[in-house]
């Protein structure tokens, strides 16, 4: 079994994570040694690592992609001020589009049509195709086979989560979303979504 020195180990870890970014996984973090360290010793590591940022403006998280530094939610607004643009506000057939993939997927446009009794307008579904927060996952075994939706890593990411099992109550996602930082974004509104509209359906493992 290899042997690692264990300072070295954790700087070179950090470094990695700090200069990259997207989230590493395990597995890309294991690419950096000559020798992989075996899962336990970087998930030790990396527990290491959080505790040694706590309390300081920045924190080491985990989301569904792997581990990545980000600012405090409470330091953010400060962040902001770099960047004074408004943050977008989503529109409501967005957040609920948004919702019913998010909560009943793998789902099809017409399920979406059915639920929100409303025809669901391509630019919608090719907005959140672009964000990277929905994707096509197969298709649907009935006539026309129409595409099967399903949320995306990057999705959970974005919202700062580890798995479905992590999503909010639905009448809290709009907010959740709200906060989700941006480089681009659907049409937007000052709408929230109208959680009445659905019932909590079952989550799907991710």
């Amino acid at each position: 079994m290899p042997t690692f020195d264990a300072g070295q180990l954790k700087n070179v870890v950090e470094a990695a994570l700090l200069v990259s970014q997207e989230p590493l996984p395990l597995s890309e973090l294991k690419k950096l040694f000559d020798e992989e360290p075996s899962s336990e010793t970087l998930r030790r590591v990396l527990e290491d690592l959080r505790r040694d940022w706590q309390g300081r403006g920045v924190e080491l998280t985990q989301v569904a992609s792997g581990w990545r530094f980000q600012a405090r939610p409470e330091i953010q607004q400060y962040i902001e001020r770099l960047n004074p643009q408004k943050p977008p506000r989503y529109s409501r057939a967005v957040l609920e589009t948004l919702a019913i993939i998010a909560y009943r997927q793998p789902c099809t446009r017409g399920d979406i049509e059915e639920i929100r009794g409303v025809v669901v307008s391509t630019n919608i579904i090719k907005a959140l195709e672009a964000r990277g927060w929905i994707d096509v996952v197969g298709h649907k075994e009935v006539p026309g086979r129409p595409e099967l939706f399903a949320t995306t890593r990057a999705f959970l990411d974005d919202l700062n989560l580890t798995s479905l099992e992590a999503l909010p109550p639905l009448e809290d996602l709009g907010s959740l979303v709200e906060t989700a930082q941006a480089t681009a974004a659907p049409p937007v509104a000052d709408e929230k979504v109208d959680s009445g509209m659905l019932e909590e359906p079952r989550r799907v493992a991710a």
